[in-house]
């Protein structure tokens, strides 16, 4: 599908994602309206430790208006590598710092509307250190569980973040293989 458009407007531009109204024209000639949030995108962090526990992270999320169990994840800065967002994000959200950082995979959250990317890497060899938590996260706490119990968590609707169920969904396949 191609879409011409017509007008492009950024109508905000906020600090995790600036919002764009394009007016398109679809190739049938029909017009149509087309809202974008932008975002930068982020990496995502699962902490396997060497027993085989992983590291979640439970914090209150503004938007739901309650606490949720996640993946350690952050936004990209600038012509940030995804890696280094990973090592600090991991870093400020658990303490841990890791040795062996790999890719997983990358996704994207909701693209209907959204921009966001998502790189998810797996760290091993995790060293224990001191959190550095900002201010919005000064509530967050630490599960750390076997990976089986965070997959059981999954089938219970008790943890419900797509890109932590993601992340899981490949350190299970990673596990059985």
């Amino acid at each position: 599908m191609s879409l011409k458009v017509i007008s492009h407007k950024v109508v905000y531009r906020g600090r995790v994602f600036n919002t764009i109204v394009d007016e398109v024209e679809y190739e049938s000639g029909n017009r149509g309206i087309r809202e974008v949030a932008e975002h930068s995108g982020g990496a995502v962090v699962l902490p396997l430790l060497d027993d085989g526990r992983i590291v979640l992270v439970y914090q209150y999320r503004y938007p739901l208006k309650e606490h949720i169990y996640e993946l350690p994840a952050g936004k990209l800065e600038p012509n940030e590598p995804p890696e280094s967002c990973a090592r600090r994000e991991l870093k400020e959200e658990t303490g841990y710092e890791a040795d062996r950082l790999e890719k997983l995979t990358a996704i994207f959250t909701t693209p209907g509307f959204c921009t966001e990317k998502l790189h998810i890497f797996i760290a091993r060899n995790l060293h224990d250190g001191k959190q550095e938590l900002e201010e919005g996260e000064l509530g967050l706490s630490l599960k750390v569980i076997p990976a089986k119990e965070a997959f059981e968590m999954v089938r219970r609707n008790e943890i419900v973040d797509a890109k932590t169920i993601v992340g899981l969904f490949f350190l299970e396949k990673f596990l059985n293989h």
